[in-house]
């Protein structure tokens, strides 16, 4: 029988790092990441990547890929994943999944197949999407697919253009695009780390002050001499935004230092939200001791 795909889920700051080397120790596995912003190569300090010497020799997979110019989407990184679970338990070994980006986690493990795409009409929404901003075209998107709207940040513009670019060409509504709750391979688990608000939110508050005072503006001002401001996705990153405001003159360092912690915290809640939608997942607590157990044992029924 081949070994079980894992996938850690939850919200940003919960634990979920620490729960996947403990996993893949346990489960003879390797873990591969599935947050957006990782791929690319100095975007460290800013994604809370785990340092190669923190990693416990544990091989990880899909982290450094691109420079940030590139860009990179749902379609490509399912394919990515799929490659490297593909590989990872061809050496019987056990992928453990983790990462905060909640639909690129869906699109690898559930069957979702992606619409088409028409450049002239993308190229026609992203000139609008300059003109009147993100918020206008959100609001557009929520008349015509309210589902939709819920589920994506009104300043994420990329994302409402996509919905958008899908509900001209199809036209159905870019929700019914969306994963459905049916695993392409039946032997997944998926473990979420719960923890309760205001810990949560006192961790943001402490992670987002440590990525300051080790160097993250200094980042930003490297990747900004890399081409940071032109890039497609990784200039909408939570906290290279803001600190890209700062060193424009928009902002003052403590404002940028608020608004990232402000916006990773509505990040975090919509994370929550959508996880807690899936009923197939498995909880376990973040500050529970028995935790790794509970989640061996999640895998262990499955049939690991």
């Amino acid at each position: 029988m081949p070994r079980p795909v894992v996938a850690l889920v939850g919200a940003t700051a919960s634990g979920k790092t620490g729960l996947s080397l403990d996993l893949a120790e346990r489960l003879g596995g390797e873990v591969v990441n599935t947050d957006a912003m990782q791929v690319y190569r100095g975007m460290d300090v800013g994604t809370a990547k785990l340092p190669e010497a923190e990693r416990r020799g544990i091989p990880h997979h899909l982290l450094d890929l691109y420079e940030v110019t590139a860009p990179a989407t749902v379609a490509l990184f399912q394919g990515w994943a799929r490659d490297a679970i593909a590989d990872i338990r061809g050496r019987d070994a056990t992928p453990v999944l983790v990462g905060g980006s909640a639909l690129y986690t869906r699109a690898i493990l559930d069957r979702f197949e992606f619409p088409g795409t028409d450049d002239s009409l993308r190229r026609e929404l992203e000139v609008e999407l300059e003109r009147v901003g993100s918020h206008a075209l959100h609001q557009r998107l929520a008349g015509v697919d309210p589902e939709a709207a819920a589920q994506i940040l009104p300043d994420n513009g990329r994302r409402v253009v996509r919905a958008l670019e899908v509900v001209a060409l199809t036209g159905r509504p870019f929700s019914a695009s969306l994963p459905r709750l049916e695993y392409v391979d039946p032997l997944t688990v998926q473990v979420g780390v719960d923890i309760d608000r205001p810990t949560l939110d006192a961790r943001i508050a402490r992670r987002v002050e440590e990525m300051f005072a080790n160097g993250f503006v200094e980042e930003v001002e490297a990747l900004l001499a890399r081409g940071l401001a032109d890039a497609r996705t990784a200039s909408r990153a939570i906290g290279y935004r803001e600190v890209m405001g700062y060193l424009a003159g928009d902002r003052s360092l403590a404002e940028a230092i608020e608004q990232t912690t402000v916006a990773t915290r509505r990040f975090a809640r919509r994370q929550d939200s959508w996880f807690r939608k899936d009923p197939r997942i498995v909880w376990v607590a973040h500050d529970d001791p028995d935790r790794v157990e509970k989640a061996v044992g999640a895998v262990e029924r499955l049939g690991g």
